[in-house]
């Protein structure tokens, strides 16, 4: 049951269509894990840049996964690198993205047995 996410518009833009549904999937379990990552590294670096790029990749993601606060999260995130803001406020934006994915990609794997 999707407690972390929410499939409607994916549905919506499948027309129910399970294989495309399951590809969007595993794409989300394996990309944006790795997109997260290059978040806490350009926090961490001050690389507003590549913070910026990363959480722009990932938004689409989880819009189309009905995650709204993690969607909140990266639209922060951007926010942040376009004032070269203080690294203490990003740091607990970053931490419930990251909190919210982690949920999400962990449900995801086991409501659709993928690894």
């Amino acid at each position: 049951m999707a407690l972390h996410y929410n499939l409607a518009k994916v549905h919506a833009i499948s027309e129910n269509d399970t294989d495309f549904v399951l590809q969007i999937l595993k794409l989300f379990v394996l990309e944006v894990p790795k997109d997260l990552l290059q978040i806490k590294e350009s926090i961490n670096d001050k690389n507003y840049q590549n913070a910026f790029q990363f959480s722009h990749k990932m938004k689409p993601s989880l819009d189309l996964l009905g995650m709204t606060i993690a969607f909140e999260d990266t639209v922060c995130i951007e926010n942040w690198t376009k004032e070269s803001g203080k690294k203490k406020e990003i740091k607990d934006t970053y931490k419930s993205l990251e909190h919210h994915i982690e949920k999400a990609v962990k449900e995801i794997k086991k409501d659709f047995h993928l690894q």
